[in-house]
């Protein structure tokens, strides 16, 4: 294993630590707003450092020199590999514009020490392999929202029945994998335990209930980061793909691809915005893992790029209509509310963010989904199609969100809404991203098949039988290349 030039993955999670303790000391709302802005600014770079650090090595795995761990436990604990180089920097992007974004007005109810906290958290989480403390730190993940609803006395009972769920299957699955005698053949039983615990993680029905139930009475920042980075989607790669038996995953398909139609399908009837942001995210990682459970090299790298894509959009997405409840507060779908005309940028950013996150040719998302369809057409045609409804779906829901928010008789105010410059700076960033991934595509592509081959090789290297060529853990010999996989989805669509 290769060896960083800088310790940069430790000094990330290490400088997220020390600026939620000197945040938390802030006396001021503003003082918090500007160290937590540095800190989470801090770590950003050192993710970036280290992901440039990892390509140059040009290593199939890379850690920090100096690890305390390697001499604890036999190996380094954080480090990184194709699939969490790309990340890391997502993570620390999303944690540092949505502090950006945060209004004076929010800094009172939106805790930066909190958000800094979860950040050395969830940081640490990407940057792990190690089954046991993959799953310790999904558990200590939960913590945070837990002490937001607490603190401000909001009903916390339907999150905590959850996140006790969650965290007892990742016990019980992680203790049967450790104990199991052969690593390279867990019992059923703990691949099951770990199967459910990331289905609860990811809201999938009949788990998807808390989810909505944290977006209605925790803050949107609080409730935005603690699901867009898709925590449970890098549970289920770390901690079952690379295990699982075929009908374990395919269970898991099934599920998620109802979750994804049933989501979708209640995303365009919403009448209040949280609710639709809610279920419109429940459908996107609902198909990132419909995805991943194809196990086909073009299936996994479609929904690796969607999940990169989705996280990117989606983030963007929830600041726009972040900005929109900070001057009206909690926005109804029911009635055409006429903000165009006051803050014309933010419309086009929602629109933009709104539709990349669908897929809309000339994004991100686009690429993406196209794999995604291609990988389950080969997996199954009606599946492929029904991806197809649900991405139809979702974006009818974002078109008529836009409509019911920014169109109809202009909304009467007597105080400037328009948009702050923090607010701009954030959204633009991230529309820059999406539009720059949608115009030159094929870094992130290739990287991405990289990946997923990796994932391949990996649940290889597990499997209990030889596997079906059909379902892609086939020899890397065989796969295309990342340029190739592009030109045979452009070629089919």
């Amino acid at each position: 294993m290769a060896e960083f030039r800088f310790p940069w993955l430790s000094l990330s999670v290490l400088i997220c630590i020390v600026g939620a303790v000197w945040d938390a000391l802030a006396r001021t709302p503003d003082v918090a707003r500007r160290r937590s802005l540095g800190a989470s600014g801090l770590a950003l770079g050192c993710t970036l450092a280290a992901w440039l650090d990892f390509v140059l090595l040009g290593a199939v795995e890379a850690h920090d020199p100096w690890s305390l761990t390697a001499g604890l436990l036999g190996s380094p604990l954080l480090a990184l590999d194709p699939l969490s180089a790309p990340k890391l920097p997502l993570v620390a992007l999303v944690y540092f514009l949505t502090n950006l974004a945060t209004l004076r007005a929010k800094a009172r109810e939106f805790s930066f020490a909190r958000s800094l906290a979860a950040e050395a958290i969830l940081l640490a989480t990407f940057a792990c392999k190690t089954p046991w403390a993959v799953a310790a730190l999904l558990a200590i993940g939960t913590i945070p929202p837990f002490l937001e609803l607490s603190k401000a006395g909001k009903p916390k009972r339907v999150y905590v029945v959850h996140a006790g769920l969650f965290v007892g299957l990742l016990a019980l699955g992680a203790a049967l994998l450790e104990t199991a005698g052969d690593a390279s053949n867990p019992p059923v039983a703990a691949i099951m335990a770990l199967a459910l615990a990331m289905l609860v993680r990811s809201g999938v029905a009949p788990f998807h209930c808390w989810m909505t139930d944290l977006f209605e009475h925790a803050t949107f920042g609080t409730a935005l980061l603690f699901v867009a980075p898709m925590p449970g989607v890098y549970g289920a790669m770390r901690l079952v793909l690379p295990f699982a038996p075929s009908w374990i995953l395919q269970a898991v398909s099934m599920a998620s691809l109802a979750t994804a139609v049933y989501t979708a399908g209640m995303a365009l009837v919403q009448r209040e915005a949280r609710r639709f942001f809610c279920y419109l995210f429940l459908s996107h990682a609902s198909l990132v893992l419909v995805g991943l459970e194809t196990a086909s090299p073009i299936g996994v790298a479609g929904a690796l790029c969607l999940w990169l894509s989705a996280a990117l959009s989606l983030t963007g997405f929830g600041l726009t209509m972040r900005c929109v409840e900070s001057r009206m507060g909690r926005v109804s779908l029911s009635d055409f509310s006429g903000l165009y005309r006051h803050v014309p940028m933010l419309a086009a950013l929602f629109l933009i963010t709104g539709l990349a996150s669908v897929g809309f040719p000339g994004t991100v998302g686009f690429i993406g989904l196209e794999m995604l369809v291609d990988g389950a057409v080969q997996s199954s045609p009606v599946v492929g199609a029904i991806v197809v409804i649900v991405a139809a779906l979702n974006g009818l829901a974002v078109i008529h969100a836009y409509f019911r928010i920014f169109t109809g008789r202009p909304h009467a105010s007597s105080i400037e809404l328009h948009i702050r410059p923090a607010e701009r700076a954030s959204v633009l960033v991230l529309t820059a991203l999406i539009l720059g991934g949608g115009l030159y595509p094929q870094p992130g592509v290739e990287s991405r098949y990289h990946a997923a081959v990796a994932l391949s090789r990996s649940r290889r290297s597990h499997a209990r039988s030889p596997v079906d060529p059909a379902h892609g853990a086939a020899a890397g010999s065989r796969l295309p290349s990342g340029r190739v996989a592009i030109d045979l989805i452009r070629a089919r669509s």
